[in-house]
C-alpha cells in the first residue's frame, strides 16, 4: 500500500507538472503582449557592408551576373523561342512551362473575377469622357471600362508580369464605332489575350484573333504609346517563309 501511495503521489506530481507547463504554454498564447519574447532591436538588416566585406564581393559578382543575363520569355516583337521536344526533360523547359501555366492560370482567375466585379462597380461617366486613375478608380468604388481596366492592368504588374507583355488597349466595333478599353497580354508577340473588365466585348480570356467585330486600336502603358498598324504584305511573306 506504501508503495502504491508513493507510485499515487508521483503521478500528482507528473499531472501538476504537466499542468503548469499547459497553462504557461496557454498564458503565452492569449497574453503574447504581456509576455512573449520581444525582438531584437539590437540587429539592424540594411547596414552598408563595409568595404572589404568578402560576402559582399561574393554577392556583387552574383548580381552582375544575374543583370546581365537574359531572363523570361522573349520580349514583344521577338520570335518565341522553339523548343525541341527531345529536351523537355531540362529543368530550364520545366521551369519555362510551369511559369507559362501559372501565369495563364492567374490571368484567367483574373478575367473571370473582374467580370463579376464589374456587375457591382461599374459607374458610367455621362456625357463626358473622362479617364480614371487606379486610385480614383477605388476611391469611386467603380468606374467605367477604363476605370475598372485598370484594376486588371495594376493587378498583372504586381504580380510580375513584365512591362513589355501587359499593356493597356483602346479596341474599336467597326460595325457601330464603339470603343472599349481591355487588357492585353502578349505572351507572345502577335496575338496577344484579351481581358475585358466589363464583357462587354467578350468573356473569358480569349486571343485578340478569336474575338470578332473588334480590332484593337491603341496599344499604351505609363511610359509607353504604340499605335496599331495593319502589317505589310511582305511582313506576312517572311513570316510564312521562316
Amino acid at each position: 500500500m506504501r508503495q502504491l501511495g508513493a507510485l499515487g503521489a508521483m503521478r500528482n506530481r507528473g499531472r501538476a507538472a504537466f499542468g503548469l507547463l499547459v497553462g504557461g504554454a496557454l498564458l503565452l498564447a492569449v497574453g503574447g503582449c504581456a509576455t512573449a519574447v520581444p525582438a531584437d532591436d539590437a540587429l539592424s538588416y540594411f547596414t552598408a557592408p563595409a568595404p572589404d566585406d568578402a560576402w559582399s564581393r561574393k554577392i556583387r559578382g552574383w548580381q552582375q551576373r544575374e543583370q546581365s543575363a537574359p531572363a523570361g520569355p522573349a520580349p514583344v516583337g521577338a520570335e518565341p523561342p522553339r523548343v525541341d521536344p527531345a529536351e523537355r526533360g531540362l529543368l530550364r523547359n520545366k521551369y519555362n512551362e510551369f511559369l507559362v501555366e501559372r501565369k495563364r492560370q492567374v490571368a484567367s482567375e483574373l478575367a473571370t473575377w473582374i467580370q463579376e466585379q464589374s456587375r457591382d462597380h461599374y459607374i458610367p461617366d455621362g456625357p463626358v469622357d473622362h479617364w480614371a486613375t487606379f486610385e480614383e478608380t477605388l476611391q469611386n468604388n467603380g468606374d467605367d471600362c477604363d476605370g475598372l481596366e485598370l484594376l486588371v492592368y495594376h493587378f498583372l504588374r504586381e504580380l510580375g508580369f513584365r512591362d513589355d507583355e501587359v499593356f493597356r488597349a483602346i479596341v474599336v466595333r467597326p460595325s457601330d464605332g464603339q470603343h472599349h478599353m481591355v487588357t492585353l497580354w502578349f505572351e507572345t508577340p502577335k496575338d496577344p489575350w484579351v481581358i475585358d473588365p466589363t464583357g462587354a466585348m467578350t468573356t473569358g480570356m480569349p486571343h485578340m484573333s478569336e474575338v470578332p467585330g473588334w480590332k484593337p486600336l491603341k496599344v499604351f502603358s505609363e511610359k509607353r504609346d504604340f499605335t496599331v498598324t495593319q502589317r505589310r504584305a511582305q511582313d506576312h511573306v517572311n513570316t510564312a517563309q521562316r
